[in-house]
């Protein structure tokens, strides 16, 4: 293809017209440096004349620097010797439009100190790897293959993997939710499943209530949308529903989605009670607002009995959108989620999911499937539970016993948030971060940006040994603060 456009003419010598044809495409660029040309015999036979007109050429290319010869393996194209003489420079800053800038100021991982090996580190809520059954799941693995081979490295469906919707569809229904008229479409996590949401139901200036603080990662979506926020404060009695029917009120007509997070939610950690989710339910039933239901690691519950999710109030209704993850606390590299919604919304997302990402893997789709349905989920969680219930009572503890505050909140999950007396989180974790702590200053959970005295504390990846030091050293430093030296 390279010579295809060379046209062999009878006035000029053919090794002229093979080395100036070869330099150009150089000095474009269309031949890359370090591109193998063909060798001479085959160029000659390419070309249909004399290899010795091919040899000429490629010994004055070489002479002018346009290509060199390594012996034993050929002759390569040498781009370095021209290098283009004019600048082509994009202004990208002037082409960004909202949803990248939104992205790019709400990235916590550019913008937030970052992990070191040597502190104490406690920003992340993920599972701790050791405790992931890598024999169970190369079990799995090789179950799989074995029984439908390249089915699984083709193409899939958009909706997702039969037998894993299938099985989350039982597992839904275990957790006293009525899926007769309901369907699941399989996504890239949680990330994805609100995403699609919103993109395909909602419009730039539509409003949507959601708890404050929530999860960044939401916030940071709905912003880039451009979607007006309505938050109602969660403090340490739980959802302020004084607060919530204000809002109901003053905006009733005009809200579209209520988000929530009733289970372990992030950033509190706090699990609202059966009489909470029914009244909440009934609140957004009753001014005909969706709901989307994160549920955000219902399944590490360390004391008590199960809690219904809202979505198992909807009986054969269709007003709320549930959406599942096991990112939190089962292979979060898998990145496998779901949306559980009335029949009709799941064939509207799954045709919006085909045209933004076709489909999730189905390779890791049957891996997790196989995984689930042969009981692995279920030794994993009673092996896991304990191990972060001892973690997440032992943090608790600390936190009490070390660190001045107002109140603490956290009812189990892998992390706790602490709310203090009057203390810029920002300027606590400059001091921690200089004795070799950090943690999730709380401000970016919340949609204003405006408080500036909680922090939340991730433990699943701490021993219990960095666990008190590293709350012992966040206390120590809220004290300097209160009493700062003279």
């Amino acid at each position: 293809m390279l010579f295809s456009n060379l046209k062999i003419n009878d006035n000029d010598p053919i090794y002229t017209q093979i080395k100036n044809h070869i330099s150009d495409m150089i000095s474009k660029g269309l031949i890359p440096d370090k591109s193998k040309l063909p060798s001479t015999r085959e160029l000659s036979q390419i070309l249909k004349v004399s290899r010795n007109s091919v040899v000429l050429a490629y010994e004055e290319l070489k002479s002018d620097g346009y290509i060199y010869s390594v012996s034993g393996k050929g002759t390569f194209a040498n781009s370095k010797k021209d290098v283009a003489k004019s600048s082509w420079c994009v202004n990208w800053n002037n082409l960004e439009n909202n949803y990248s800038k939104t992205a790019t100021k709400m990235d916590i991982i550019k913008n937030e100190i970052s992990w070191k090996s040597n502190l104490i580190s406690f920003k992340s809520i993920s599972p701790d790897g050791s405790m992931f059954d890598i024999d169970e799941l190369k079990k799995s693995f090789l179950n799989r293959i074995s029984l439908e081979g390249d089915k699984l490295l083709n193409y899939g469906y958009a909706q997702g993997y039969k037998p894993l919707i299938d099985y989350l569809l039982e597992y839904m229904n275990k957790k006293g939710v009525d899926t007769s008229n309901k369907d699941i479409l399989i996504t890239n996590g949680f990330t994805e499943g609100l995403d699609i949401i919103l993109s395909s139901f909602t419009s730039p200036g539509d409003y949507i209530i959601c708890e404050n603080p929530t999860h960044n990662t939401t916030i940071k979506i709905m912003k880039a949308l451009n979607l007006n926020i309505i938050n109602v404060d969660i403090d340490e009695n739980g959802l302020n529903f004084n607060m919530l029917e204000e809002k109901l009120s003053k905006y009733k007509y005009k809200i579209k989605f209520a988000y929530i997070t009733p289970s372990y939610h992030n950033p509190t950690g706090i699990v609202m009670s059966p009489e909470s989710r029914y009244k909440f339910y009934n609140l957004m039933k009753k001014n005909n607002i969706a709901i989307i239901e994160d549920g955000f690691n219902e399944e590490l519950l360390y004391s008590s009995s199960h809690i219904f999710p809202i979505a198992s109030l909807d009986n054969l209704n269709n007003g709320v959108l549930y959406i599942g993850s096991f990112s939190k606390i089962l292979f979060p590299g898998l990145r496998i989620g779901w949306v559980l919604a009335d029949k009709n919304v799941i064939s509207k997302l799954e045709s919006v999911k085909r045209c933004k990402t076709i489909h999730v893997s189905f390779l890791d789709q049957g891996i997790l499937y196989d995984y689930l349905y042969n009981g692995g989920f279920e030794k994993y969680m009673k092996k896991i539970r304990k191990f972060y219930g001892d973690k997440f009572n032992f943090a608790y503890e600390c936190a009490h016993k070390y660190i001045p505050n107002e109140y603490i909140l956290g009812d189990g999950g892998l992390h706790i948030f602490v709310k203090l007396k009057n203390i810029n989180c920002r300027e606590l974790l400059d001091k921690c971060y200089e004795k070799g702590v950090i943690f999730m200053p709380g401000d970016i959970f919340y949609v204003n940006d405006y408080k500036h005295d909680t922090l939340r504390l991730g433990f699943s990846r701490l021993s219990f040994d960095d666990i008190e030091k590293g709350i012992k050293v966040i206390g120590q430093c809220v004290r300097d603060i209160e009493n700062p030296k003279s």
